[in-house]
């Protein structure tokens, strides 16, 4: 069951992602800003609360409070390493670290083990996953990057050399964020085990909701969200982007439920069905817009996706026999 729901709240994202591509009239160049229009939507979900009443005890309230600003937290350095650097580069990096990460903290804190042949479709997935979202693969740059690791890094005798800051950030905002996404997604696994789904998941996004009040109350940041607001020209359909924004809400609901029915670590592992779904969206409206085509397919990628998704698909098909 809780296979189904993953892949299917994957599939929505992909189709959500491609529908952004369109719609956005304005790019958001600041992860506050980001976080503060993703949160903002936050406080509607207390509709669902119609369908299964509930309130917590002061500690149910306290973690799921904690859970949802842990989210928030994780979109803010999320968005800064994705403005830091394309998509293509950080995707593949967090991508495969949330669903190890996941594996580590859930075992430490939740007790959840794999089988055998789980942690293999595990790591087949994960592997399936980087060969999709990467847009390239060139086995040169593997030297060239052992090649110029000390300099990134640093000498433990000398200064890290002023042009390989950034690239020192990135990695710091990839590696905090994929594991801030892990200890969100054990964290909110712990509280389902213990709180009923519907209540939980209401509670724990007023958590984010507070998270955005607070960031009002710093006048740097309440300027750029005020400032970023007037150049938004209104979507030319209204209707459309609403149900875009509905349904990027029901994946993420969705994702939830799986997580509070399966592993952890598993459902992290099958983002790679989220790249699949994009590719065939892709291919789909190409003809249309072959633009499109052109980013996620060329330079020559098409073989390495290929091998990609046939992993993924041996990953499914290991958890499903």
């Amino acid at each position: 069951m809780w296979l189904l729901v993953a892949v299917t709240s994957y599939f929505i994202n992909a189709g959500v992602y491609v529908a952004d591509k369109f719609l956005l009239s304005k790019k958001i160049h600041s992860s506050i800003v980001y976080a503060f229009f993703v949160g903002i939507w936050s406080i509607f979900n207390f509709v669902l609360l119609i369908f299964d009443p509930w309130l917590p005890n002061l500690r149910e309230l306290s973690l799921d409070l904690l859970a949802g600003g842990l989210f928030l937290l994780t979109l803010i350095f999320w968005y800064k390493a994705l403005h830091q650097s394309e998509a293509t580069r950080v995707v593949p990096i967090v991508g495969a670290l949330v669903p190890i990460f996941s594996f580590i903290l859930s075992y430490i804190f939740l007790g959840q083990v794999l089988t055998e042949r789980q942690f293999l479709a595990f790591i087949v997935l994960i592997i399936g996953g980087i060969l999709i979202s990467i847009k390239y693969t060139r086995f040169y740059y593997m030297q060239e990057a052992s090649r110029h690791f000390k300099k990134i890094f640093g000498n433990i005798f000398g200064p890290i050399h002023a042009q390989y800051r950034p690239t020192r950030r990135l990695i710091f905002n990839s590696l905090t964020s994929a594991l801030l996404f892990a200890a969100y997604y054990v964290l909110i696994k712990y509280i389902y085990t213990t709180q009923p789904f519907i209540g939980a998941f209401v509670w724990s996004r007023l958590g984010t909701f507070i998270g955005v009040l607070f960031i009002l109350f710093v006048p740097d940041w309440r300027r750029m969200i005020f400032e970023y607001q007037k150049g938004v020209k209104t979507p030319k359909n209204l209707g459309f982007f609403l149900g875009v924004r509905l349904l990027a809400a029901v994946a993420f609901i969705m994702l939830n439920w799986a997580i509070s029915l399966g592993n952890v670590a598993l459902i992290n592992s099958i983002q790679g069905t989220q790249y699949i779904f994009l590719l065939l969206i892709v291919v789909i409206i190409s003809h249309r817009f072959p633009k499109i085509l052109e980013e996620e397919l060329g330079g020559g990628v098409l073989m390495q996706k290929m091998i990609g998704t046939a992993l993924v698909g041996l990953g499914l098909y290991m958890l499903i026999t």
